[in-house]
């Protein structure tokens, strides 16, 4: 069904859909999470594409040479690792290869694993056809066969502007029983290339997710600046033979590890956007909060808005913008607290900031009045993001493993020292 490719797992949790949409998977641990009590476990048109798996030679090789003229050690994941293999887009569309601390699908509807997106998928009747090149395409049922387009249009989930811009442009061919879709064209690079590790949990044809480091940023900040995400994005692309432009969905900050979530093409971009306007894109966090936090879940529904004193500050004001977080407590300790966290709304600093004005600043968080004695960053990880297929609406999830730094301070505080 969605992606095309194959499948491949590396630890994680489990896939549960009866019928498996396009991923890959690359990461270092199973990310399964823990229950909200007791201990958290880091466990728990123009010529033809070549294919994902010819992409994947070419690009293991080069990452092979590009890592060892910039110096950077090359794990056996992650850009530095090369695409891994997966069949092309000349096959059937099918399954992708997902990666990192463990991948779920279900389809809408459907059994499987509990990822709690909002919302309905997209009204298609039509299901995805095979990938071939820059092309989709799509075999018609017997009942839409010599249909006129207004009535094919219906059965498909691209927006009417993107479909009409496609006929317009030719880029949306019907011939009898076959419809082929120009969703996947070539385009200019918008970042320069910075080669860097990257960890990438999950990828199909509409779709890349990257778990980011601390210490990044998403997207420049000022004019000139390099070494971003969206640099090692471009330099991954570039590397894979992908000619893309690099979009992300959304944004998490500096100092915060997780996914980010990252469209390929013009139709999935306008998909996504859309689902985040509407709340139906999930991010699950786990931070660690100072001091002992009361009761065992609640809810914090605080606006924020800009501190007029510090230009790069958010404070609860009566006249900002509404914000909501949830959170559950996952493990206690002598004075500190690990929670769960679940987003509503998507505001700058949302969880710094509410942990905060409930006197829980986040460890590390000097910003927020956080000391850094046992981590020299705020504690605050993206552990899941959970979405629908752009073209499916199958719901999807990634889980990305705790990083070291967030493990070691859980560890220390458990150790009491």
């Amino acid at each position: 069904m969605a992606g095309a490719g194959r499948n491949r797992r590396q630890g994680g949790s489990g896939q549960t859909g009866g019928e498996r949409n396009g991923r890959r998977d690359r990461g270092r641990n199973g990310g399964g999470a823990a229950g909200a009590r007791g201990s958290y476990s880091e466990k728990s048109g123009k010529g033809e594409r070549k294919s994902f798996q010819e992409r994947s030679d070419v690009s293991r090789q080069q990452a092979n040479r590009k890592s060892s003229a910039h110096g950077y050690a090359g794990q056996s994941r992650g850009v530095n690792a090369g695409a891994s293999a997966g069949s092309g887009r000349g096959g059937q569309a099918g399954t992708r290869l997902p990666r990192g601390g463990g991948v779920s699908g279900t389809r809408a509807g459907g059994s499987g694993h509990p990822a709690s997106g909002k919302g309905t998928p997209p009204n298609s009747l039509l299901g995805m056809g095979r990938i071939k090149g820059e092309w989709m395409e799509i075999r018609l049922p017997d009942h839409l066969a010599g249909a006129p387009m207004a009535a094919i249009a219906k059965q498909l989930p691209l927006p009417p502007k993107q479909l009409s811009r496609l006929m317009q442009t030719r880029g949306c061919v019907l011939q009898g029983p076959h419809l082929r879709l120009h969703l996947f064209p070539r385009e200019g690079r918008d970042f320069p290339s910075d080669w860097m590790e990257l960890n990438i949990l999950y990828e199909d044809e509409f779709t890349l997710v990257v778990n980011k480091p601390a210490g990044i940023e998403v997207h420049p900040s000022e004019k000139g600046q390099r070494k971003t995400l969206a640099h090692a994005v471009a330099a991954y692309y570039e590397m894979s033979g992908q000619d893309l432009r690099v979009r992300h969905v959304h944004r998490i900050d500096k100092d915060t590890t997780g996914p980010v979530l990252y469209a390929k093409n013009e139709f999935a971009h306008y998909q996504y956007d859309k689902a985040m306007r509407e709340k139906e894109v999930e991010r699950i966090y786990v931070a660690l909060g100072e001091g002992r936090v009361e009761g065992n879940k609640g809810t914090i529904d605080k606006p924020i808005g800009q501190d007029r004193h510090h230009s790069t500050r958010r404070r609860i004001s009566d006249t900002g913008d509404r914000a909501v977080t949830h959170y559950e407590v996952v493990e206690r300790f002598d004075d500190h607290t690990l929670v769960r966290l679940r987003l509503e709304t998507g505001r700058t600093h949302q969880i710094r900031v509410h942990m905060a004005s409930i006197n829980h600043p986040l460890a590390g968080d000097g910003l927020y009045g956080g000391k850094r004695n046992v981590i020299s960053r705020q504690a605050l990880h993206g552990e899941r993001l959970i979405w629908r297929h752009p073209w499916s609406g199958e719901k999807q999830q990634v889980t990305a493993p705790l990083p070291d730094d967030l493990a070691q301070a859980l560890n220390k505080l458990r150790n009491g020292s």
